[in-house]
Parts: structure tokens; sequence; C-alpha cells
């Protein structure tokens, strides 16, 4: 069993690692209120919340296939809805589920309030890295839209965010799990992974977790409430609010 981290060694970081989505910029609220929309166009078929569980159980078994982002999102709707529906549900239906997917690939990215600040002031007293999963085209393109990514010596798009993954980047980028820290909203992709391979992470929640990214239990490491807590939390030394 991994060992719990209670607190953090800024004395040991050299690399900061920061996950994108939900953690730089907003992103859940988008799935959220499109399985809204989603929920509302299968109601004459499919209680809401029996549609909810079999989303879901749609978007887990179809991650190995699609894997993370709003295609493989559109898809399992689309699945879902013919599935719940028995096969009844209309061809305008199924576009309008496919306009939704449309019309979150074209949503501009809004940056969570105290980013771009934090990236700033962390700049010139460590080496700072991007480490995202997803769709890599629409990945790309929302790095690209941010206006932050020359602020990272690198910037990777993983299929997975896994130990054998993160270890495979530490050591392209020439660093030690010890040295590394990474800051992100989901404590199953961006901290249990980390502490897994002897670094350190600390999660930053944010007011959506997607159902797959959820783990049971309290939580055994650093949480911080924003963003813009890190600074205070590097310089004083301390462990984190929880």
């Amino acid at each position: 069993m991994t060992k719990p981290q209670e607190a953090i060694d800024p004395a040991a970081v050299t690399v900061i690692g920061f996950d994108a989505d939900d953690t730089l910029w907003h992103s859940e609220t988008f799935f959220a209120l499109t399985e809204d929309r989603f929920r509302a166009l299968l109601a004459p078929w499919c209680a809401p919340e029996e549609l909810t569980t079999r989303f879901l159980d749609r978007e887990r078994s179809n991650l190995a296939l699609f894997g993370y982002g709003i295609k493989g999102f559109t898809l399992s709707m689309i699945e879902t809805a013919i599935e719940a529906s028995e096969g009844a549900i209309p061809t305008g239906a199924i576009q309008q589920i496919i306009d939704w997917g449309k019309e979150m690939l074209a949503h501009p990215v809004d940056l969570i309030d105290g980013v771009e600040a934090t990236l700033d002031a962390v700049t010139p007293k460590y080496r700072i890295v991007l480490l995202t999963k997803g769709d890599l085209f629409h990945q790309e393109s929302k790095i690209a839209e941010s206006g932050l990514a020359d602020r990272f010596e690198a910037i990777e798009v993983m299929a997975e965010k896994d130990p054998a993954t993160y270890r495979r980047f530490l050591a392209s980028i020439g660093v030690e799990p010890s040295e590394f820290l990474m800051i992100g909203n989901s404590a199953r992709s961006d901290v249990l992974p980390i502490i897994e391979i002897g670094g350190q992470a600390i999660q930053v929640p944010y007011e959506i977790t997607w159902g797959v990214e959820e783990v049971d239990g309290d939580a055994s490491w650093p949480v911080m409430r924003s963003i813009s807590d890190l600074v205070p939390l590097l310089d004083e030394s301390v462990s984190p609010a929880r």
C-alpha cells in the first residue's frame, strides 16, 4: 500500500506539474450542463437517475476505445440514447446530441481565477510543466487558446495518467519523482499515481467531480481550496488547509 502523503516538502521540489482541465480552466461544468440536457431529452424513455447510472457505465466501458474527452463523451451519449430508448429515439434527437458535442468543442477557454498570477509567481523559482489527458487535437487547441503555453517548459497530453506514464514523462525530462510536485483537481489522476511513484501532490478540488474520477474514502493527501494557495504554501513550507 502507498504511504499517505499528509504534507509536502517544498525544499525537495524542483519541478511543478499542473493539470489542465478543471485545474487551470473550467471544463466539467460544461459536461454537467450537457448531461442535464441529455437527461431531459431522454426523459420520455428513461428516468433521470437510471440514465445517469447507465451513461456513466457506458462512459467507463468506452474509455479503452474512445479515450477521454468530448468526442468520447458524445459517442457515449449517442450509444446510451439508443440503448435506453430501445432504438426509438428519432434521428433529430441524435443530431441534437451531436450538436451539443460540437458546441462543447467550440466553447472558449475560461481560466480559473488565480491561475495566471500563480504561474507567474512560481515560474522564476521552479521548472513548470503541463500534464493533461484527453483528445490530443482538442487539448492542444485549448492549450493554445489559453495563452499559457509559453509558461511551461514541457507540455504532455497523456492517454492515461497512471504511475507508468508519469515515470516515463519524468525520466524524459531528467527529473526524479522525489523532486516533483503535481497540482490537479483529480485525486485519481493527479494525486494518487504521483504519490505511488514517490513524488508529491496537492489536490485542488473542482466544484464538480466526474464520476469516473471519484475515489472512496477521505483525503489522506494535501488539499488546497484554491490554486492561489500554492505560493503561500510553498513559501511557508506548511501543510495546506483541509
